[in-house]
């Protein structure tokens, strides 16, 4: 029995259409030969969101992405002019954020960039991303497992600066009394990520 061949696998398998896929590709292959720096934005229930990786992990994570040009020229001058767009170079980022937002992960493995990160702020933000999913910290013991039991304030002032908010947990730091804080997303975005993350707990323990 003949079958009425599909117009669109047929149009997909045209050799004009395997010939611009198959050249997209080496471009994309030669781009990414010839760069430093990749990036890409990305949709999440949070809004738009720039990332920028380099050869090491993830560099940045932005909400609210307006001036990606700015981004870009500041990465430019101190890191390196090599930058091109491309989201299957972000692949691995993207596919934990969607985990993420899907409440299938819990814990971020793909590598972050800690170069440009150093000292207390560097203390901090590791003892940040450590905290576990579903669970808070104060800012005063933060600022304890980095080191500096009295510097509370300084603790919230490198967690406002936190260039990779979502993957280094910063929403899970709030004021010993149980008040938010600040947040670099607004404070909306950090209690919807802990709403969220509350949830999905608690739904776990019940099962």
């Amino acid at each position: 029995m003949n079958r009425t061949p599909d117009p669109l696998k047929t149009a997909l398998g045209s050799p004009a259409v395997e010939a611009r896929v198959a050249a997209r590709r080496f471009a994309d292959r030669a781009a990414h030969r010839g760069a430093d720096l990749f990036y890409a934005e990305e949709a999440s229930p949070l809004g738009a969101l720039l990332l920028v990786a380099g050869r090491r992990g993830l560099i940045v994570l932005r909400y609210d992405p307006t001036d990606v040009d700015a981004t870009l020229i500041e990465l430019a001058e101190r890191r390196s002019p090599r930058i091109v767009e491309s989201a299957a170079a972000l692949d691995p980022w993207r596919r934990e954020l969607f985990e993420y937002f899907e409440g299938t992960r819990r814990h971020f493995e793909a590598p972050l960039d800690w170069q440009d990160i150093a000292g207390f702020r560097r203390r901090v933000l590791r003892a940040t991303a450590a905290i576990p999913y579903g669970e808070l910290e104060s800012y005063k013991a933060v600022a304890t497992k980095a080191g500096s039991p009295g510097a509370a304030r300084a603790a919230g002032n490198a967690l406002g600066s936190n260039p990779l908010p979502i993957v280094i947990p910063c929403h899970r730091v709030r004021h010993a009394g149980g008040g938010l804080g600040g947040y670099t997303g607004g404070l909306e975005r950090k209690r919807l990520l802990l709403a969220v993350e509350s949830a999905r707990v608690s739904a776990d323990e019940k099962s």
